[in-house]
């Protein structure tokens, strides 16, 4: 039996996850990124090769793109080293971004015209589930394609849904991160009330974790990178306002009504807007009143 061929491109906090749970897993593994710094904390990893895009595409069966967005890839699949002019026969493009579905749809259209199947895969996990090898997908795109691959998310993915055509991965993704994002800013709005009442925020925190009010942003983000000090939810409040400005206009594509959604798309603009594009997002909860 040939050995399993997986890329990764893109090797941030995200991607490096992704490449070494797929290497632990016996998968033989392409890595790029533009930056050559990020190389290094793979070296000495077993499973593990250097291999620009266009020479990755010769070679994997799949490949994994865990870069910003849709025109990071666009670039990446364009030009005679590109990977649509080197792809082996029967590749298949994982898209691991949170991007605009119309776009993937694109770019879906574009690699099918050349016998690549695309799938776009929303991920929920954050950097600690890509490094645990437990993230959630949200698969969109020709079934038969995901079938034969799905053995390639085992190693990084512990749950896995297959939603529909093209988009439908990205498109629940999106709708994910609104609701996300939403709640934790209601939880920081209530740990502000707590403390101005004079309730210490750990309190209010560990009593959501045995109510109803519980959620994720309760039961991690704030025990871990909160309460903590220690600010390092490693996603920047740029990657939040990006979500939230293309679910707010999927919302209005579809002519739904999105009033929570915007109001936290207001705020995390209004954050930007005091110059805390690139902060860490837990410092939104800091900065709360300020913003």
């Amino acid at each position: 039996m040939a050995k399993l061929r997986a890329g990764v491109i893109g090797i941030g906090n995200m991607g490096r996850g992704v490449a070494k749970n797929l290497s632990k897993g016996g998968i033989q593994t392409s890595i790029w990124d533009i930056n050559p710094e990020a190389f290094k904390r793979f070296e000495g990893e077993k499973f593990i090769e250097i291999l620009e895009p266009g020479e990755m595409a010769k070679k994997c069966s799949v490949i994994f793109f865990v870069v910003p967005a849709s025109p990071q890839i666009d670039e990446l699949l364009k030009g005679p080293r590109g990977i649509i002019a080197n792809a082996r026969k029967g590749m298949v493009l994982y898209d691991f971004t949170t991007s605009d579905p119309s776009y993937t749809k694109r770019l879906a259209r574009r690699s099918s015209q050349k016998g690549i199947k695309y799938l776009d895969a929303g991920m929920s996990g954050g950097a600690t589930g890509a490094d645990a090898g437990k993230l959630t997908l949200m698969i969109g795109g020709d079934m038969k394609a995901f079938k034969r691959t799905r053995k390639y998310l085992a190693p990084i993915a512990s749950e896995v849904f297959y939603l529909g055509e093209s988009g439908s991965g990205h498109t629940l993704k999106l709708i994910h991160n609104m609701v996300c994002h939403t709640i934790f800013l209601a939880t920081c709005e209530g740990g502000r009330m707590a403390e101005r009442a004079g309730i210490k925020l750990e309190d209010m925190i560990a009593v959501f974790n045995v109510s109803n009010a519980r959620s994720y942003a309760s039961q991690f983000r704030f025990p871990k990178h909160i309460l903590s000090k220690k600010w390092d939810a490693r996603s920047r409040v740029f990657n939040l306002h990006k979500d939230l400005k293309m679910a707010s206009e999927i919302s209005d594509k579809l002519k739904v009504k999105n009033e929570l959604g915007k109001y936290t798309l207001d705020f995390l603009k209004r954050a930007i807007e005091l110059g805390m594009q690139d902060d860490d997002y837990s410092l939104l909860y800091r900065d709360f009143d300020k913003i």
